[in-house]
């Protein structure tokens, strides 16, 4: 067999053509245009069908545009369209590559995952702006993944140094994306509902993009604008899970010290008057558009089967649950006959023990290829809907049964470029990536089976 013998033209184009239908339904400004409509002088905001909230443009003053995220520009975009000139003014921070030209928002790029400079100044100009919002005054907050890192504002006493310190331990221990934020939102002065603290008494209406699973809001860029259900303890007892106590700085440690002590405040909770002018509401999910990937399977002669859009856990176990799937298919012709599109959606995680280049979605691909030799017609596919699969440009990647191999004439060890978490080269060679470039939206990754 020649290395030049490529993946299945067919499987290929339909993995592809599924994962750009769940791009379309995570379309951020098409979401924004169905939640936020103007009829005649009032602003309503629906969930679905239903009116959750009307507002009288005759007691508005000022209409301010606040937010964070990747997909946070063209939510911006259609909210411009709305409203038009009715609005003040706008401050949102993107991830860099990100950003479209608005007319009367002012746009911030900035680093992610690891925050930097540029999102320490968006974040500290956005609280800035909502401390000066009155009564009177309505705020569009338009919040999406990628949040988290764009709003870095740490508390007093800390430097962004240390906050960056922090997030790098995190992300390479293995910690899902709600310990993450639990422990992000007790070191800063915008996350876990405090940006909510800084708006009030203004009215804001919360727009979210949920990349996290769950759709926990408090969770998505961690609830700037949503009572936080985490707590001192919380962060205490996720540091201590992943041995991270001793290697946070001491500044960390001290300000955990206080919270749990009650020196230092909680962030606010439900009961919160803060959260008295708040409608906190989700506009797009993972789920809906793993909905609009099995409806394209369905088009395509698949019989889909959506497993779940809450799948968490450790990378290379997901990715042997879902290769022991395709077998189970091509043996007995279940959970469902082929042709068959298995779907699933979530986040996993990679707990990092070498120094390679790569992301969770590669590595899910990679760790599929060494357990597919026998599985004849049959691709992995596995993509994150921001068009970046961690640190890298690639969305993701696919394989099928002659991708090992493959890769073995070309000299590359599928093992140990698993073992040194180095999905990003070992695709690249193959020319196996899935490449979107930046998609302007977050809500998770799509992973597809498809077996013929």
């Amino acid at each position: 067999m020649s290395a030049k013998t490529k993946i299945n033209r067919k499987l290929k184009n339909d993995a592809m053509a599924i994962f750009k239908a769940a791009l379309k339904a995570a379309d951020p400004s098409l979401a924004v245009k169905q939640a936020v409509s103007m009829e005649e002088n009032s602003i309503k905001v629906r969930q679905g069908n239903r009116v959750i909230k009307t507002v009288n443009l005759n007691r508005v003053e000022r209409i301010f545009i606040v937010g964070a995220g990747k997909a946070t520009a063209p939510m911006a975009k259609a909210l411009e369209q709305i409203l038009g000139n009715r609005i003040t003014e706008g401050i949102i921070s993107v991830k860099k590559g990100h950003a479209l030209d608005l007319k009367y928002t002012t746009v911030k790029e900035a680093a992610h995952p690891v925050p930097d400079q540029n999102g320490l100044k968006a974040a500290d100009k956005i609280k800035t702006l909502l401390e000066g919002a009155g009564s009177k005054d309505l705020v569009f907050s338009l919040i999406s993944g990628g949040g988290s890192a764009l709003l870095p504002l740490p508390i007093a006493n800390l430097k962004l140094s240390e906050i960056q310190d922090v997030t790098r331990l995190l992300l390479g221990c293995g910690a899902n994306i709600h310990e993450i934020n639990t422990v992000r939102k007790h070191l800063s002065l915008t996350k876990g509902g405090q940006l909510a603290r800084a708006a009030a008494p203004a009215t804001v209406i919360n727009l979210m993009l949920s990349d996290v699973v769950g759709d926990d809001m408090d969770t998505i860029a961690s609830g700037p604008f949503v009572p936080d259900h985490s707590s001192f303890e919380d962060m205490a007892l996720i540091l201590a899970r992943y041995k991270l106590m001793k290697k946070v700085s001491s500044s960390v440690r001290n300000h955990l010290k206080k919270g749990l002590t009650g020196q230092v405040p909680e962030t606010p909770k439900e009961n919160d008057p803060a959260f008295n002018k708040v409608t906190n509401l989700i506009i797009g999910s993972n789920y809906l558009s793993l909905i609009a990937a099995e409806a394209k399977a369905k088009s395509l002669g698949y019989r889909p089967l959506l497993l779940s859009s809450s799948i968490e856990g450790e990378t290379q176990v997901v990715a042997q649950v879902h290769v022991a799937l395709a077998r189970e298919i091509k043996a007995t012709n279940h959970p469902v006959k082929a042709p068959a599109c298995l779907i699933s959606g979530g986040e996993t995680t990679v707990t990092l023990t070498g120094q390679g280049k790569g992301g969770r979605n590669q590595e899910f691909v990679l760790t599929a290829s060494m357990d597919m030799d026998e599985l004849e017609d049959v691709l992995i596919f596995s993509a994150g809907t921001d068009g970046t699969d961690g640190p890298t440009d690639v969305a993701g990647a696919m394989a099928d049964k002659n991708t090992s191999s493959r890769a073995m004439e070309l000299g590359l060890s599928p093992q140990k470029h698993l073992i040194e978490h180095n999905s990003y080269p070992f695709f690249k060679k193959l020319d196996d990536h899935v490449i979107t470039g930046p998609t302007l939206t977050n809500v998770m990754d799509v992973r597809l089976v498809l077996v013929k």
